[in-house]
């Protein structure tokens, strides 16, 4: 690290001067990001106890409608008269139960509302109960004042529910006398709709309603329903006590948890509202996301002014150090302009003078290296067939023995004319058409020395016949297939010469029935035409080397020979080069 800052001026003064102000400016975002936290977390607690507040005008309106109609019910002369009567009265049961089904059905808040008769005879509902536990939470005839009940279940024609009732005595108008009791229940389903609008905390609060015995009467979680406060939130009842609203924070780490409460003055029930820390959490990322976002702007400010300043310092120190660290071998030198004459603008001459001499050697080495790949590539082609000819002078001997004057002349002529073409007058491209005549050639000199091992078929575009293609390269792909492929055969074999126009192309393919080769063969094969630097191919695969060199010397890297085999099947070797229209000789050059 010491020597990195060492190896540059720069460095150093940038290190110097960010440091300077990077940490002033982390003390004053943690700072920001703290203040922040605490504010964003306030508020949304007294946004809290707003809606918990919006919440119990809400309550307070069904708790004010429930008294409302049960005075109304116990002042009505037909309930009196009815509850006064001994007898069942089908028609004033009709009529009563008319006008309490007609409050239910405009309150979908009210479950039920039931008259319990105190001469024993049947009760009147607004609905058919099943069954009931409202025995198991209170004896109806001992109540002698109005109250609340807590949480019961029933079951009627909807299933089973959860409600809690407001029960008060009827008396009679005159004497006060004890002639029923009126209850109305509340459905909790509906009433805890109550608790979802406004949402708590944006949807990720809880609610419930605590009676004065701290039971949960009504919650947006339904597994708290008739438990005990204190079991879910621990000291809540003295928390509560001799307040009318109020927060306090409860556990720790992620079960960390604010809780709100807002008493309900009329019965002394209270509306808990539950606000996990996730909501802080989530708060306090998008806090810290634009608090580091700022202080990333500033640190990005401060070093744009940082840089700015120190570069004009040391700008032509650093122009001249970046062209030398940053010299692309094929791309000529870049010119450093020089602006002054002091000791950088001599420094800069003189890179200008190196630069131009290093681009003279450049070009010198370039000529030289084409010179040599030229003298490579005819050295190659010299190369190509010194086994086919002493092969082919063996034959002739061994015909000669035979004293067979027509054959010799045959392949001597044969031999003479493949010759010249090779030579060709030093010229390294000729015609298609030239070409093949130049394998047909070849190919009789073989079959006087192979008589019935093989034939040659070919298949030849007449398009491209007076086209230009470089010479000798046909007769080595042949060579190879004859050789490796059909002499291996114990029958006689095919090969196949197929010449096509593709676009813009010529697609070269010669093919042959023969052997073929392994996969791994193959890939050795493939290999060698790519071997490394310094190793040469071996022979099995030397003449497709020399092929595949000068195709991608004179027509481009992407011109080189493909091999395709399988075992026992044959082998396929194809190439592809640009239509030349015209004698393209020396285009390499």
């Amino acid at each position: 690290m010491r020597e990195w800052f060492g190896y540059s001026l720069q460095r150093k003064l940038s290190f110097i001067m960010l440091v300077t102000t990077l940490i002033p400016l982390l003390f004053l975002g943690t700072f920001a990001f703290t203040t922040s936290s605490d504010i964003t977390k306030e508020k949304a607690q007294q946004a809290g106890l707003n809606s918990l507040a919006q919440m119990d005008a809400k309550f307070q309106f069904i708790l004010k409608d429930v008294e409302n109609i049960s005075i109304f019910l116990i002042g009505q002369r037909d309930i009196q008269s009815y509850l006064k009567r001994t007898d069942e009265n089908l028609d004033a049961q009709a009529q009563i139960l008319g006008l309490m089904t007609n409050l239910v059905y405009t309150k979908d808040y009210i479950s039920n509302i039931t008259i319990y008769p105190s001469n024993n005879t049947m009760p009147l509902s607004t609905s058919t109960i099943y069954n009931s536990s409202l025995d198991q939470e209170i004896a109806i005839k001992q109540i002698t004042d109005k109250l609340w009940t807590g949480l019961y279940h029933i079951e009627n024609y909807l299933g089973k529910r959860q409600v809690f009732s407001f029960i008060r005595p009827v008396r009679a108008m005159n004497t006060f006398q004890t002639l029923g009791w009126l209850s109305i229940s509340v459905d909790e389903q509906v009433l805890s709709r109550t608790w979802s609008v406004p949402q708590l905390a944006d949807g990720y609060g809880q609610v419930a309603l605590l009676n004065d015995r701290n039971e949960i009467m009504s919650s947006t979680t339904k597994s708290w329903l008739s438990q005990e406060a204190d079991s879910l939130f621990p000291g809540i009842k003295d928390r509560v006590r001799g307040y009318s609203s109020g927060v306090w924070t409860s556990g720790a780490g992620k079960t960390q948890q604010s809780i709100l409460f807002y008493r309900e003055p009329m019965i002394n029930w209270t509306i808990v509202g539950i606000i996990p820390s996730k909501l802080y959490s989530a708060q306090n990322r998008y806090i810290l996301q634009l608090t580091a976002v700022a202080v990333a702007l500033s640190v990005l400010t401060n070093v744009f002014l940082t840089i700015f300043v120190i570069r004009k310092v040391t700008t032509p120190l650093g122009s001249l150090t970046r062209l030398l660290t940053k010299i692309n071998p094929d791309e000529p030198l870049p010119h450093y302009p020089v602006y002054t004459s002091d000791e950088i603008g001599r420094l800069a001459g003189s890179y200008n003078l190196l630069s131009t001499h290093i681009e003279a050697l450049k070009k010198q080495l370039i000529h030289n290296e084409t010179r040599k790949k030229e003298a490579d590539m005819r050295a190659l082609q010299a190369q190509i067939n010194p086994h086919f000819l002493y092969n082919t002078l063996s034959s002739i001997h061994w015909i000669a023995l035979l004293n067979e004057e027509n054959r010799i002349a045959e392949m001597v002529g044969a031999l003479s004319d493949f010759l010249r073409f090779s030579l060709n007058k030093g010229k390294e491209y000729c015609k298609v058409s030239q070409e093949l005549a130049h394998i047909r050639n070849y190919v009789q000199v073989q079959s006087i020395r192979f008589p019935d091992e093989f034939t040659v078929d070919y298949v030849v575009d007449a398009r491209l016949s007076d086209t230009f293609m470089l010479k000798l390269l046909l007769q080595p792909l042949v060579e190879n297939a004859m050789i490796h492929g059909i002499q291996m055969k114990e029958e006689p074999g095919v090969i196949s010469i197929y010449v096509e126009l593709k676009g813009n192309s010529m697609h070269v393919k010669v093919m042959d029935d023969g052997i073929g080769m392994t996969e791994d063969r193959l890939r050795e094969v493939t290999e060698s035409l790519y071997p490394a630097e310094g190793m040469e191919a071996n022979d099995a695969s030397y003449g497709l080397r020399n092929v595949h060199e000068r195709l991608q010397l004179h027509y481009g890297l992407d011109s080189g020979i493909k091999i395709e085999s399988r075992l026992n099947e044959g082998t396929c070797v194809s190439f592809a080069i640009p239509v030349l229209e015209d004698n393209h000789e020396n285009l390499d050059r």
